[in-house]
């Protein structure tokens, strides 16, 4: 039960938020009625309906960072399903006479046809997320962008159902400024909520570092394939109101147009927030409409100023370009408008005590390779890690340190060998599945989810792991206090100097509740006493939550006074393996390493 509870659990500030920006959108929709009449009831009613896609568009490409150039079709599935379903049977005979039998003489109130607009949304938004959800980048939006091709293609060919590529006639005009804003609030709900419910927080930490992402235990396409679904279904229901307000239409109304309007819309207000999608959406219908009386020509007496075909998508184009040049995060930028916040408590958490190691338990590594073409970056490397034990992993560049821990974490496969996690086998496992089984790991070059606050970062591998919302932020938390973080807390990560930044990243991966972490080189590029603050915060951390460490250093220094054993590889193989001392004076280890670096230091 507190599984399922925290997948729909969302923050005070979220709520606020979404709440705050229903109640603008409100304000704004009754000024629109009561102050400019039926002139404002239309505005507002397109204003209304742009709205929802736009939202409905966000919860994917705003989360997820994948522009989709597909979601239209889904307005145009959901557009038919509901026209067909409302359509009067007289008039549905004439206009549809090869309509199959199974589809034919409902004549549903609008309330009920939705709820099938709603299903069918989500059957095609299961269907179609399969393959987009494994792809990301330009590969992901591509795909989307197929996806709109085919089934444009699709609406036209089924001429029994769609009338193909003629008007598509006969829906009843249902939708009412009144019809379109509770539908508008409710999308603005979910659409802010879901971005801090622990699928959207998955997903926006996907969209800013996949592999640190997959390295907190988030699964990549679980995470974009639950907001592809919900934003389809979204999009379906939007476009059966937009369908209810044309009373006619063709696959056209749905296609590129319709396509490039929603995302300039998106891109213009913010693509990452809530709030940019409706500043976005309410500048673009602004200028829409004043483009348009412009485009039909008009005479002021003096100058008369003729038909000007195209110069709405002239304008959108015009707009689109100026808001990446100046503002590429869009008007909105990172700002998601809430209710001032009130302080949270501050009071410092006791630590939970480490859990006692099982008997012979260990992370073991058998006999690891890894070939690159002719280039062998690992052969039959072994050792092991004992819970509570630092180990530190040593070698010169280039010799397949950071290939060895990313075949232990699952981002490489290896060709031989394996690594057994507390008798576990890790064989074949992906990066996610492996991190909440209980390895944490850190990056040569810090991997932070930039644009999500510090208690975020944490907040997305605590939710890998722990039972329930409210033992997640119990977790995040005592991490922020044992790693010097909360006063940062609410920051948001890519603003932090360097040494918080990497304690943020440890913190994330011990809110894993790890029984091993992999550490690469953790004191990259810190000054000695930086670097004396490290040592001392692994080995309370050793301590203090019974972990095993493995740490791939370059700094000696470090490495002598932290580590219990060093394991010594060179071009792939395991050279040494020993205590400090018996490390420090292995001829083989001063042949390829130490001694080298006095050399160059000699030099």
């Amino acid at each position: 039960m507190g599984r399922l509870s925290a997948e729909f659990w969302v923050g005070t500030e979220a709520r606020s938020s979404a709440l705050l920006l229903a109640l603008i959108v409100g304000l704004g929709t009754l000024i629109l009625h009561y102050v400019f009449g039926v002139w404002g009831d239309r505005i507002a009613t397109l204003l209304l309906m742009s709205l929802m896609g736009v939202l409905a568009l966000s919860v994917f490409t705003g989360n997820s960072g994948i522009v989709s150039f597909g979601h239209t079709a889904f307005m145009g599935i959901g557009a038919y399903v509901s026209g067909i379903l409302t359509m009067p049977a007289a008039v549905q005979k004439g206009a549809l006479p090869s309509l199959p039998d199974f589809l034919a003489g409902h004549e549903l109130g609008l309330a009920p046809a939705l709820a099938f607009v709603l299903l069918a949304g989500l059957v095609a938004g299961l269907v179609t997320g399969l393959p987009i959800a494994r792809l990301s980048g330009s590969g992901a939006s591509i795909a989307t962008l197929a996806l709109l091709i085919i089934i444009h293609v699709i609406l036209v060919g089924a001429r029994e159902i769609t009338r193909g590529s003629q008007t598509f006639y006969g829906v009843p005009n249902l939708t009412t400024v009144w019809v379109a804003l509770p539908l508008a609030l409710a999308f603005i709900v979910v659409a802010r909520l879901f971005k801090d419910m622990p699928a959207g927080l998955r997903l926006r930490a996907a969209r800013e570092n996949e592999v640190a992402a997959a390295a907190s235990g988030v699964n990549i396409f679980t995470a974009r394939y639950v907001g592809w679904v919900l934003s389809a279904a979204l999009a379906a229901v939007a476009g059966a109101i937009y369908g209810h307000f044309l009373s006619a239409f063709s696959p056209k109304d749905f296609y590129f147009d319709l396509m490039f309007t929603m995302i300039a819309m998106l891109i213009v207000g913010g693509m990452l927030t809530v709030t940019g999608a409706i500043v976005g959406t309410a500048l673009i219908t602004a200028v829409i409409q004043i483009l348009r009386q412009v485009e039909s020509g008009f005479d002021l007496g003096f100058v008369h100023i003729p038909i000007i075909f195209g110069l709405t998508l002239v304008g959108l184009g015009l707009a689109l370009l100026l808001a990446i040049w100046r503002r590429p995060l869009g008007v909105a930028g990172l700002y998601e408008l809430a209710w001032p916040a009130s302080a949270g408590p501050t009071a410092e958490l006791a630590a939970a005590p480490p859990a006692p190691p099982a008997q012979g338990a260990a992370l073991e590594i058998a006999g690891l390779t890894k070939r690159f073409g002719g280039l062998v970056a690992a052969e039959d490397v072994s050792f092991r890690v004992a819970p509570g034990e630092i180990v530190g992993l040593i070698g010169p560049n280039g010799a397949g340190k950071t290939t060895i821990v990313n075949m232990i974490c699952g981002q490489l496969q290896p060709d031989a060998g394996d690594a057994v996690l507390d008798g576990a086998s890790l064989a074949g496992q992906g990066p996610s599945a492996i991190a909440r089984l209980g390895l944490g790991r850190t990056f040569q070059a810090i991997r932070l989810f930039d644009r999500l606050t510090v208690t975020e970062n944490i907040m997305v591998a605590a939710l890998s792991v722990e039972e329930s919302p409210g033992s997640a932020r119990q977790a995040v938390a005592r991490l922020l206090t044992r790693l010097e973080l909360r006063s940062v807390a609410d920051q948001r990560a890519g603003t932090l100097a360097y040494g918080p930044r990497r304690r943020l990243e440890i913190a994330r991966a011990l809110a894993l509740r790890p029984r091993y972490l992999l550490l690469d080189e953790p004191a990259a590029g810190m000054n000695p006493a930086e670097t004396d603050a490290l040592v001392a915060t692994l080995s309370r951390i050793r301590d203090d939550f019974g972990v095993g460490l493995l740490v791939i250093e370059h700094d000696m220094r470090l490495i002598m006074r932290l580590c219990d054993r060093i394991v010594v590889v060179n071009k792939g193989q395991k050279i040494a393996e020993g205590t400090p001392e018996a490390v420090r004076g292995d001829e083989k280890v001063i042949e390829a390493y130490i001694g080298r670096r006095r050399e160059r230091a000699a030099a």
